[in-house]
């Protein structure tokens, strides 16, 4: 990755007038500002299909291939033929503030079965067809999926019949007919997802903007990726999860996390030659020029915990074939497009992989001025070229929010020394800012909210917290001609532009 920068913001959090941000005419808005601004990269936060049982958070997930629906815009379908602007009108939301999930699945699930009908009427597009024979290897097993979550009243895959659990054939022949339908709206409502990112991602690379996209490590279990590949996860005979994966305890918490993700077989991936993996970069890198992968350090020993237990406490650690697995990606991929998540405590046979295999990790900002601050992996005198350095993520407070509600007596006093001087609250974003724009690492990424300098009520998730997220999004004139021309000069100063 050259010397560059960009700008933090995930889809939903662009305006919109259908309750939350999308694939529409606001997002090649939102290029054209990142043009304006002269970055480079644009990183967004996982595409899949989200669950309102999850909060709509975009790290869960029934799907590690497909897209979010949710994201489709209605504008661009009326442009297509598939909707008019009266019904479209019509169905537009009129919540302007903080995403609306609820508001915009039932707008667009409403449009959505009209512009289904009006598309079976019509000759499918040859496209529709390549897209279908190209994707049929994640495509059917996903719309067959959701499908069959909707005839079972969203019942966990392994509640069903146990020939639909199990798969097999004549079952899954039977009921077709009853389910058909839905299987066929499903893979139109996937088509029309991925040729609105198409094209998207198409006006980004005329702009020169790079995007940076976002793979949790783990699947979901109640996910076509599980139903559809059992033999891939540590599952019992009825297709129980026999032990889950999280994190130990720590500083944070004496209990650990317990996430409750399937664990995956890694000695099945390996005699496949990890064919399962290979499809799911591949297919990612057709989405995002390059990936992070979070809690990349699974990939190198990960936490197992049986099933039975209620907290992590009594895990272990497993180890991962992680040289065998990166040497089969770099075969593929000559040029690996991973970005490693490697927040928290970092064993040296992680950071020894890393080095290996020239992956760049993530250096927060936030995190540089506890005790050790001299010695401290993410001060800026001690980054490294070959990093993305922020100066939050979606998982930490904004800095203002940070600076006003978090941060201790003591690190304010080492912020300050640090700086030399002292600085008020509404001027702590730009100096942090100015920190990673100025910095070494080859790639600054800044979450939007710092850039507009917002405090606590700009913040994306709070980990602790299981509902209120994901909801921040641009307000109606933020992102002014101001504040423009205030991050083109920071960037061209810094030579990232």
């Amino acid at each position: 990755m050259r010397r560059g920068s960009g700008i933090l913001c995930h889809v939903t959090s662009l305006p919109s007038a259908y309750g939350i941000g999308d694939l529409g005419p606001e997002a090649y808005r939102f290029v054209d500002f990142l043009t304006q601004t002269r970055q480079t990269f644009w990183q967004i936060l996982p595409l899949n299909p989200t669950d309102p049982a999850f909060d709509n958070s975009p790290y869960h997930s029934i799907s590690a291939f497909a897209f979010n629906p949710w994201l489709i815009s209605p504008e661009m379908l009326v442009e297509k033929g598939l909707l008019s602007a009266t019904e479209t009108g019509e169905a537009a939301s009129a919540s302007q503030g903080r995403a609306d999930y609820e508001a915009a699945i039932a707008c667009r699930r409403k449009l959505f079965h009209v512009a289904f009908k009006r598309f079976t009427r019509r000759k499918h597009p040859p496209g529709y067809e390549q897209f279908c024979a190209e994707n049929e290897g994640w495509l059917d097993d996903y719309a067959c999926f959701v499908a069959l979550k909707a005839h079972f009243n969203r019942q966990v895959w392994a509640a069903w019949p146990p020939p639909l659990r199990d798969r097999e054939p004549e079952a899954l022949k039977s009921v077709n007919k009853t389910i058909a339908d839905r299987v066929a709206l499903e893979k139109f409502l996937q088509y029309m997802a991925f040729e609105q990112w198409r094209a998207l991602r198409e006006y980004c690379d005329h702009k020169g903007i790079q995007l940076i996209g976002d793979m949790p490590i783990y699947v979901d279990y109640d996910s076509a990726d599980c139903w559809g590949n059992p033999h891939m996860f540590k599952l019992n005979d009825d297709k129980q999860p026999s032990v889950v994966a999280g994190v130990p305890p720590d500083y944070f918490s004496a209990t650990g996390q317990r996430w409750g993700n399937p664990v995956y077989r890694w000695d099945i991936l390996r005699e496949r030659r990890y064919d399962w993996w290979v499809r799911r970069l591949r297919h990612t890198t057709k989405m995002a020029d390059f990936v992070r992968i979070d809690h990349f350090r699974g990939l190198v020993a990960y936490w197992e915990i049986p099933a039975a237990e209620k907290t992590a406490v009594r895990g272990e650690w497993v180890e991962a074939p992680a040289v065998d697995f990166l040497q089969e990606l770099q075969r593929r991929f000559p040029i690996l497009p991973i970005i490693a998540e490697d927040l928290g405590v970092i064993t040296p046979d992680v950071r020894e992989i890393m080095s290996t295999f020239g992956l760049p990790g993530m250096k927060i900002l936030l995190f540089a001025f506890g005790e050790d601050m001299p010695n401290n992996p993410y001060i800026p005198h001690n980054l490294v070229r070959n990093c993305i350095v922020y100066t939050g993520t979606h998982d930490n407070n904004t800095v203002r929010g940070w600076f006003d509600h978090e941060a201790t007596r003591e690190e304010k006093t080492r912020l300050y020394r640090y700086l030399g001087r002292e600085i008020s609250s509404e001027e702590v974003p730009r100096e942090l800012i100015r920190m990673a724009m100025m910095s070494v690492a080859d790639v600054a990424i800044i979450p939007l909210q710092d850039f507009l300098g917002l405090g606590i009520e700009g913040r994306m998730n709070r980990p602790a917290s299981r509902d209120g997220n994901w909801r921040w999004r641009i307000g109606q004139g933020q992102l002014t001609p101001e504040l423009a021309s205030e991050i083109k000069e920071i960037t061209e100063t810094f030579g990232r532009a």
